[in-house]
Formats: structure tokens, C-alpha cells, sequence
């Protein structure tokens, strides 16, 4: 976050920040091969409560993880899990900025994130840290991702994405 518009360090006054709630972001998306077309992806997140009469929905997003240094393969990009989105209001602050953030569960990627022709797609797991959830700006989300539970804990992040984003990571 900006220095200017820095959410207080003090617990007590960040626990007095009005919070609102939200169930849906929506990412644009660079289309293919038109630069000036954006596709809309809806990513959900309801956390605990329920989706339409089902169970809670939190969707998996990409997001950026760093530079071509940090998961290789994928082109700097990560997958995590939206487990809740939300704005802060800074109201202690001069500036009184607005903060929207997520509430991500980030988890690790098995084998530095690589593809090997033995174990097959990328596969990611739960964190072995304590840093398994971050709070991050929504921005830091770059558009929906696809993962198929392999097991306890952890996911295969599946081939099957839209085009632009198989065609930068391929």
C-alpha cells in the first residue's frame, strides 16, 4: 500500500476501521489478441456462508507473485484461494483513503513451481509456514485460475485457462 494512505500499525485502531463486505470481484481480462477488448472474470468468494442454497463458494484466482525469478514456469504468476474480499476505510488518516483488499489462502507450489516431465502439470499444496493467508490489494488478483484437488491439500493448476494466459505461460 502507498505510504500516504497507510492503514494505522496500532490493532485498536484498526479493529475501529469500518469494514464492508463483498461476495464478488470482477477482473478484467486483455482478450487474446485484441489489446483494447477486455473480458470480464467474475471470481466469488463467500467464505463461510452459503452459495445459492449450496456450500460456500471461494474461487481460486491468479495472481501476481513476483518476476520471472519466483514461479518460473508460470511467468511470475501464482494461484491462490479468495477466502474474503472487503474495503477499509481509513477514517484516522488525513487523507481518509479506501482501501479494497483480499483475503487470500496462498498455497505452495511443489517443485519451485516448474513443470517436470515425471510428475506432470504444476502442482501447488498447503503451506508447510505459518504464512498461509495474506492480505492483499484486489489488483494483485489478475484474473480466475483452475485447479483440480488432487488430494488433502493440495491441487494440480490445470492446463485448461483461458487463452491469453496459456498462450504467455506456454
Amino acid at each position: 500500500m502507498a505510504d500516504d494512505h497507510s492503514l494505522s500499525s496500532d490493532p485498536t485502531e484498526q479493529g475501529l476501521l469500518p469494514v464492508e463486505q463483498f461476495t464478488h470481484l470482477e477482473i478484467p481480462v486483455a482478450d487474446f489478441q485484441e489489446k483494447d477488448v477486455f473480458q470480464i472474470h467474475r471470481a466469488r468468494s463467500t467464505g463461510t456462508m452459503a452459495f445459492r442454497s449450496g456450500g460456500p463458494r471461494n474461487d481460486w484466482v491468479w495472481i501476481q507473485a513476483g518476476g520471472e525469478d519466483s514461479y518460473p514456469d508460470l511467468q511470475g504468476r501464482g494461484v491462490a484461494q479468495l477466502l474474503a474480499l472487503f474495503k477499509i476505510r481509513n477514517v484516522f488518516s488525513e487523507a481518509s483513503g479506501v482501501r479494497r483488499v483480499a483475503l487470500l489462502r496462498v498455497p505452495d507450489p511443489f517443485n519451485c513451481g516448474r513443470f517436470h516431465l515425471a510428475s506432470g502439470p504444476i502442482r501447488v499444496g498447503k503451506r508447510r509456514s505459518s504464512r498461509e493467508m495474506r492480505i492483499v490489494n484486489i489488483e494483485t488478483a489478475i484474473g480466475q485460475a483452475h485447479v483440480i484437488p488432487t488430494g488433502e491439500g493440495q491441487w494440480i493448476v490445470t492446463h485448461r485457462i483461458d487463452l491469453r494466459t496459456f498462450n504467455e505461460i506456454y
